[in-house]
């Protein structure tokens, strides 16, 4: 492979497993894949943006971090299809709540990808394309779901460019659409995926709700990831 090591990441051919869990911070895909993954190896520190590859139950998987906000993304996991022969990448982070039928813990499934980004345009498509996450990751992530025991909400979710937005409107129009959640990165992936014939799926915990205020400390966090990382690490 011609193209690796690149200049983002610096592992070799065969460093990477087929599935790859994408956190946004590099130091939770550390704990990831400390907490959770047996003979774990590090296979990327470049700009301490940390991937692992390790083992669960028996089976290869690696966990890198992606960064915030879909040019970050989209570097990464262009990488990752289109280089380092990836199949399967899992987002896994956290959003805020738009609806108020979703609430702070609830783990949200991103079926669509809305955005307010310009990252379509490369493609020069004759209209408006819609990013969708990959059916068969999708529906195995609700039926392990349903066996854990975890609540899930599926549905379109929204992919912003802007965290301080000067448009303090932007939340409501969304809003009206029945978007469940606003995050930052799964429109990117899910256009990656598409363009490079591969599988993605965003799956969000409720840190925060835009409309109630209500938000998770530090901890709560902590153990609302641990049941969306157990459904990543299932599939």
């Amino acid at each position: 492979m011609a193209n690796i090591p690149t200049p983002h990441n610096g592992a070799k051919a065969g460093e990477i497993a087929k599935t790859v869990l994408m956190p946004g911070d590099p130091l939770r895909a550390k704990h990831i894949a400390e907490t959770y993954l047996e003979d774990v190896t590090c296979f990327n520190t470049v700009r301490n943006m940390l991937g692992y590859t390790g083992t669960y139950h028996g089976k290869k998987i690696s966990v890198m971090g992606g960064g915030m906000g879909m040019p970050s993304v989209g570097i990464y996991t262009y990488e990752l299809f289109n280089f380092y022969d990836v199949d399967n990448i899992i987002r896994i982070g956290s959003a805020g709540a738009l609806q108020d039928d979703v609430k702070v813990r609830d783990v949200v499934i991103g079926m669509g990808a809305c955005t307010d980004s310009n990252y379509a345009k490369q493609y020069k498509l004759p209209g408006t394309y819609a990013p969708i996450a990959s059916y068969d990751l999708l529906r195995k992530a609700v039926e392990v779901a349903e066996k854990q025991g975890t609540k899930v909400v599926v549905g379109n979710v929204l992919s912003s460019d802007a965290f301080y937005n000067d448009n303090k409107d932007a939340n409501d129009s969304w809003r009206k659409m029945n978007v469940l959640a606003v995050e930052m990165e799964a429109a990117a992936l899910y256009m990656n995926a598409a363009r490079a014939g591969k599988n993605a799926l965003c799956m969000l915990t409720i840190s925060d709700h835009i409309y109630t205020g209500e938000s998770l400390s530090a901890e709560e966090r902590q153990l609302s990831f641990h049941e969306m990382m157990e459904i990543a690490l299932e599939l």
